[in-house]
């Protein structure tokens, strides 16, 4: 049982993978699958919920009974769904269609008596004997071309024809072109409701071009040289519309004022993305572009230098098939560009580059790189033993640019709560709180735009309870002098804070310094990083408790099975409890570590003499 966003309860099940398409067709779902069953309960009381519960899954296992002896049965295709709306580009494809049909069928008809044939065996097998004029002898025909009989027969039938047709143009009746209509709507696979205002506007579409090509027939019958244009059917001609890629990637910058890095590391994906396949529209790009750019991007080699610092995508992988045993870029850097050009393509659909009523769906999504381990990892026992053993924790003698008490509180902070190193440097006092009842100090992690305080998604934001051993270390007296000397509001970490709204130049020169300092110690694996201290978080709250959803909002993560899941500090408490959160936190250990060499945090520390590096 679960609780609706009006706090109605309901009972949830998932389908098995092998029932989902069936259970949408039992439902009379527009969705290809189905991969839940959901039914209210019709009440927030949970003990009547718990009642009813078991005569609201009796229904839903019925309709998965329902589901299993249907998906036996051989399914039909489901029909194009029927639409309302065709966009313009639509329409004017369909036109086109129409009139370079009448052309190509018109030119066929004129290659001699063996094409003549031909038509007229497909038109009795499939619609019966040909009328007149066409009702013509074979042996009377010419090898080639059309006997005089014929284009003087055709001139006269062309002149009542082409009379009428101008005539319901004139009138505006489109019900002259309706077969014409119904054949464009089929070759474009549209389902256009004829009650809807966009089939009369259609049909006006096709009956000009009819009288078109009429006209264009006419003159070929006066000797001119009529072209008959290329015969283009199907959705994807009708695709190939709406704004570009580039065009895209500007709204999508200007929309709002977004971080410089952003901006660049997507203006990055976009360009690749043209060099490999051109400036197409959004609508256009299929699965298979995304394909070939993530395999391309897979290509580009690590250490650029010389010509191949401005060497186009194509170039790249040029190269880099000529050596191939140079170093890749990181299944992290391509997976980055795959998820840029996502975010630019659903911004697009969701704000009209992809015209509406377009048959759509992100060609990006799903194309990151699967099957691997992310290279950063956790660190092991002896690396934290070596890395705190350093003297920015047994002394206190902080390098410059570890940025003063960010050297010594960050990593151990990350250590025991798992935070990233972004939402660290922009923690505020008054984000350490003491919980009034059970005097639990908590650790919330949250967001301020409009003083630079970012976070990486809107799960992100949630409270940590603060680990003892952080207590022990003199966490909470740092915090208190901090107060003391600047107030409620300001950073903990001043040295790298956000000095405006999307400044990160402090937390980015700690973190370059950081990867230095961590190789000077001696940790040489180029897989552990800062972030592995969340990972190491992430394996010790799996140890604390079997709760996914409770380490994920911990941590502030979405996971494959989180999806949908929402937290912050006041969602958190109430659905999980203090107590519970409390205890997950408190329980973390790393075998093998002992912080007794560390040196807990006094006030009179931070007088010491910074000691430059």
């Amino acid at each position: 049982m679960i609780k609706n966003s009006a706090g109605t309860w309901c009972v949830q099940k998932k389908v098995p993978e092998k029932l989902q398409a069936a259970v949408a067709r039992v439902l009379g779902s527009k969705k290809q699958t189905q991969v839940y069953l959901k039914k209210s309960l019709g009440t927030k009381d949970r003990r009547e919920a718990t009642r009813r519960a078991t005569h609201a899954l009796a229904d839903l296992d019925r309709t998965l009974r329902e589901a299993e002896a249907l998906s036996k049965q051989k399914l039909p295709e489901r029909k194009a769904q029927q639409r309302a709306t065709v966009n313009d580009a639509e329409v004017k494809r369909m036109g086109e269609y129409v009139y370079a049909k009448a052309l190509a069928w018109d030119e066929r008809t004129r290659y001699g008596r063996d094409e003549f044939k031909r038509i007229q065996a497909e038109h009795e097998r499939l619609e019966g004997p040909l009328s007149a004029p066409w009702a013509i002898p074979y042996e009377s025909l010419p090898s080639h071309g059309w006997s005089p009989a014929q284009l003087a027969e055709q001139r006269q039938q062309l002149n009542e024809d082409l009379s009428a047709m101008r005539e319901s143009l004139a009138l505006g009746d489109t019900s002259a072109v309706q077969d014409h209509v119904d054949d464009a709507l089929s070759a474009f696979n549209i389902d256009l409701d004829r009650q809807s205002p966009a089939y009369p506007k259609l049909g006006m579409e096709i009956l000009r071009a009819y009288v078109r090509a009429l006209q264009a027939i006419e003159k070929r019958n006066a000797g001119e040289p009529i072209e008959t244009p290329k015969l283009t059917v199907g959705a994807t001609s009708a695709l190939e519309t709406g704004g570009t890629l580039r065009v895209a990637f500007e709204g999508w910058e200007k929309e709002r004022e977004r971080p410089t890095g952003s901006i660049s590391e997507y203006r990055r994906a976009v360009e690749l993305f043209i060099q490999l396949h051109g400036d197409l529209t959004v609508a256009a790009i299929k699965k298979s572009h995304a394909r070939q750019y993530r395999e391309a991007l897979q290509d580009v080699p690590r250490k650029r230098t010389g010509s191949l610092l401005k060497a186009s995508l194509p170039e790249l992988v040029e190269w880099s098939r000529k050596h191939p045993d140079a170093a890749k870029v990181t299944q992290s850097t391509v997976n980055k560009q795959v998820g840029a050009l996502q975010t630019i393509a659903e911004w697009a659909y969701a704000n009209g580059v992809v015209p509406e009523d377009t048959p759509w769906s992100n060609p990006f999504a799903k194309m990151r790189v699967q099957g691997e381990q992310s290279e950063r990892t956790s660190f092991e026992s002896t690396e934290l033993e070596t890395l705190f053993a350093a003297p920015v924790f047994t002394k206190h003698e902080y390098p410059e640019g570890g940025r003063g008490p960010s050297a010594f509180w960050l990593p151990l902070l990350a250590l025991f709560n798992g935070a990233r190193q972004a939402e660290l440097a922009g923690v505020t006092v008054a984000d350490v709180r003491v919980e009034p009842e059970t005097l639990t100090p908590l650790f919330y992690v949250t967001t301020q735009i409009s003083r630079g305080k970012h976070l990486k998604t809107k799960g992100s934001q949630r409270v940590i309870p603060i680990h003892p051993q952080l207590v022990k270390l003199g966490f909470l007296r740092y915090v208190d002098n901090v107060r003391h000397q600047h107030g409620e509001q300001a950073f903990l970490f001043p040295l790298i804070a956000p000095k405006h709204k999307w400044d990160r130049a402090g937390v980015s020169a700690y973190s370059k310094w950081f990867g230095r300092y961590l190789r000077a110690q001696g940790v040489t694996d180029t897989a552990k990083v800062f972030h592995s201290f969340r990972h190491g978080f992430k394996d010790a709250l799996r140890k604390t408790t079997p709760d996914e959803e409770l380490r994920d909002a911990l941590t502030g993560h979405r996971g494959p099975k989180s999806v949908g899941r929402g937290y912050g500090a006041k969602e958190m408490l109430a659905r999980f409890g203090l107590t519970n959160l409390k205890n997950a936190v408190e329980k973390v250990e790393y075998v093998g570590l002992d912080l007794t060499g560390v040196q807990p945090f006094v006030v009179q520390t931070q007088a010491r003499e910074v000691r430059k590096r």
